[in-house]
């Protein structure tokens, strides 16, 4: 069948070096590299700074101070009646279209407004993780692709094994990358509160909703810990108990039973 497509053979043996190579890599990663991964994971999640009973010690403190409040006096006084009345009928109309318009924000009175520390460290230790499992489960996807053997009628029972493989492997790079786009989301979402702050700093709602997104994003790195974790031991399991069927996916002695 090669001989209907022309290939350079210097292309074909560094293609053949390249499956080679990959081959090598995923299956270290499957034999060695998961199973030492998930028990790093299931140390850090004892870690104690994964352990934190009380969440008010990952509380940062939001240094906006209250201004004081501004006294308002009755700007009529003195006014002539003709000149009152039509000062009157101007305040009537903007109080219908009245809107809170807030403080104007030139500058933060303390310099810039700091992040929370104690999780921008914690995400800084998780990141490199998550984007360690993307690029793994796509070394070992590649892998199991290039097992797949050609299209053929029958027999195919390894085959369906294979693209389950394949598929479960881009399950968990998808996840993963949600898992990036959750920590942009917290970025984004306190940046705006903090602007809020910084505007209505006489709310105090904004400033608990901060403290409220600080434990949200606490709470759910860990649950990132773990399912990372999960997920090399799934990936680890699944791909053991059916090793033989990945590598081989259709019988040596097939045309034998015909």
């Amino acid at each position: 069948m090669s001989s209907l497509l022309k290939v350079d053979n210097e292309i074909k043996t560094k293609v053949d070096a390249f499956r080679e190579r990959i081959t090598g890599e995923a299956e270290d990663l499957v034999a060695n590299f998961f199973p030492k991964k998930l028990l790093e994971l299931d140390h850090f999640l004892k870690d104690p700074i994964l352990n934190i009973h009380e969440l008010k010690d990952i509380h940062s403190e939001i240094n906006l101070t209250v201004p004081d409040p501004i006294l308002l006096t009755n700007s009529h006084d003195g006014l002539e009646g003709q000149n009152a009345k039509k000062r009157k009928l101007e305040d009537a109309a903007s109080e219908d279209n009245c809107q809170v318009a807030g403080t104007k924000v030139f500058v933060m009175p303390g310099g810039m407004m700091k992040s929370n520390n104690k999780l921008v460290d914690l995400i800084e230790k998780v990141k490199p993780e998550i984007r360690t499992l993307i690029e793994k489960c796509n070394t070992v996807k590649m892998w199991v692709q290039l097992l797949i053997p050609r299209i053929e009628d029958g027999n195919n029972f390894g085959v369906s094994i294979q693209e389950e493989t394949v598929a479960e492997l881009r399950t968990v790079e998808g996840e993963a990358a949600s898992y990036l786009d959750q920590i942009s989301r917290y970025y984004i979402t306190r940046a705006k509160l903090v602007s809020k702050i910084a505007k209505y700093p006489h709310v105090e709602d904004y400033r608990r909703t901060v403290t409220e997104i600080d434990e949200k994003e606490y709470i759910s790195l860990k649950i990132i810990v773990s399912e990372l974790r999960n997920q090399y031991v799934t990936l680890h399991d699944m791909i053991l108990k059916n090793i033989e069927k990945i590598k081989r996916p259709r019988s040596s002695n097939a045309d034998a039973l015909y």
